[in-house]
């Protein structure tokens, strides 16, 4: 149970980065804030969702939403090295270590931000 705990802070964290770069930043928040879409983290023992509109990611909770934009499906340990960047992001891809269902251009678009 701690581990789940673990990855959940860390998710929250990096949600946390993202709303301090949104406000230090008004050019990039322009260039999302029209965006608005659902995603869900499917780590197997650990699920977790999350939306983005106006800019800000709400409604984090610990479950998947049953129609979200985007899905990525991988497990704690590579979600971990996607964080702390010991995994490349189109390395797990290729590597089949992340599995993504729905636009990869809305995950790649994302990831800049972080």
């Amino acid at each position: 149970m701690v581990k789940n705990m673990a990855m959940q802070e860390q998710i929250q964290a990096l949600i946390d980065k993202f709303h301090r770069k949104m406000e230090k930043d008004p050019d990039m928040k322009k260039e999302i804030e029209h965006l608005e879409k659902s995603f869900n983290i499917d780590l197997g023992s650990e699920a977790y969702s999350m939306k983005l509109k106006n800019a800000q990611i709400s409604d984090f909770q610990p479950q998947l939403l049953p129609e979200a934009d985007v899905t990525l499906t991988t497990t704690p340990e590579n979600l971990q090295g996607l964080i702390d960047g010991t995994l490349r992001p189109m390395r797990a891809f290729v590597l089949k270590k992340v599995q993504i269902k729905g636009k990869i251009d809305d995950l790649m678009f994302l990831k800049k931000f972080f």
